[in-house]
């Protein structure tokens, strides 16, 4: 819950007729399920240790693609009695690409970037690359969690009473992303023996009613809880599972409902008036041009989907845009869309992406 103390423009109420549309439960026959959020990281032999060391997060599945130069490193913290099978084996592979209702970080590696000393990403938070804010995770105890974690020399952004917004904290990993640490609610299926959760992925979107249309009605969200300030309002989404009550997303319950959930929710942060100015635009975290300073950081969110074919065709009829096509490359298991702020999405078919038996 990064927030930015711009003021942009006129002070305004957020979109009531969209958010009484989007708030509702969707009707999702391809499947989407959103599945990973993917971090660009510098050297994997700090990143992956940091994550399970301190946030209790577990190797979930590995890939190296010499051919390419890059390896991926899936990071998730399973369900409360889950048992998760080996990484790297046939079974977590299939693990991973059938998640339903939970998601993971995707740590992706460039080879030799942990030996340059230039090598730096963006987090996504300072100009010319702010866009994506941060992953965040709850906690029992976001006060103990903090000491422990500064303890242990884990630095910070923000300790919990600090700023404005007391009881919430902002940690950083080795590549100074941004974690944000959260209370969880009593009222869990989390165990307070399971010391934390993946709970969101925040990124700034430029007009909500367009980045609320895509993600609820193209991709199945619905807004779940919706929390307004003078000068920025930030809509969770997340992809409730059929048959589920939940609140009315501006109601007093609607901030417990979320604190309550497994599944990690996406933040979309609007910082009131960018809607108006033609010239305004937020960083996908893909482009670089290291002479103005613009750096590659965030890289997408991931959408499991039952049938890929279905899910593109679909898309197109709604005319979304592709950064990559299933018949583009090398992967025809997956597919790339852009939000309406240019984020990329990617679109991956449900037990499709499969390597492991041509190792």
């Amino acid at each position: 819950m990064h927030h930015d103390q711009i003021q942009r423009g006129k002070i305004r109420t957020n979109l009531p007729s969209a958010l009484s549309h989007s708030s509702r439960h969707k009707a999702n026959p391809v499947g989407f399920t959103l599945q990973q959020t993917m971090l660009r990281i510098k050297d994997p032999a700090k990143s992956v240790p940091f994550y399970e060391k301190n946030f209790g997060f577990k190797l979930l599945h590995k890939y190296d693609f010499p051919q390419w130069n890059f390896s991926l490193f899936f990071l998730g913290i399973p369900r409360p009695g889950q048992s998760w099978p080996e990484p790297g084996t046939k079974e977590s592979e299939e693990a991973l690409w059938s998640m339903k209702y939970q998601s993971c970080l995707e740590l992706t590696h460039n080879y030799g970037t942990e030996n340059d000393d230039n090598f730096k990403v963006n987090n996504g938070n300072l100009e010319p690359n702010r866009g994506f804010g941060h992953i965040a995770v709850m906690t029992p105890d976001v006060y103990k969690a903090a000491a422990d974690l500064e303890a242990d020399g884990v630095a910070f952004h923000k300790r919990p009473d600090e700023g404005r917004m007391k009881g919430l904290a902002f940690a950083l990993d080795p590549d100074g992303y941004w974690i944000e640490i959260i209370r969880r609610g009593e009222s869990s299926e989390v165990p307070k023996e399971i010391p934390y959760t993946l709970a969101q992925t925040m990124f700034r979107v430029k007009d909500p009613k367009k980045s609320i249309t895509f993600y609820c009605d193209v991709l199945k969200m619905s807004v779940v809880r919706v929390s307004k300030m003078s000068d920025f309002t930030n809509y969770f989404l997340a992809q409730v599972p059929p048959g589920e009550e939940f609140p009315d997303p501006e109601s007093e319950e609607a901030p417990d409902y979320v604190r309550n959930m497994y599944p990690q929710v996406l933040e979309l942060t609007h910082n009131h008036g960018t809607e108006d100015d033609p010239d305004f635009s937020y960083h996908n975290g893909n482009l670089e041009d290291k002479e103005k300073g613009i750096l590659q950081g965030f890289g997408h969110t991931g959408f499991i989907v039952d049938d890929l074919a279905e899910a593109v065709a679909f898309l197109d009829e709604n005319k979304v845009p592709f950064r990559k096509r299933p018949e583009d490359g090398g992967m025809r298991e997956i597919a790339f869309a852009l939000d309406p702020d240019g984020y990329s999405v990617e679109i991956i078919q449900k037990n499709g992406f499969k390597l492991f038996n041509e190792k």
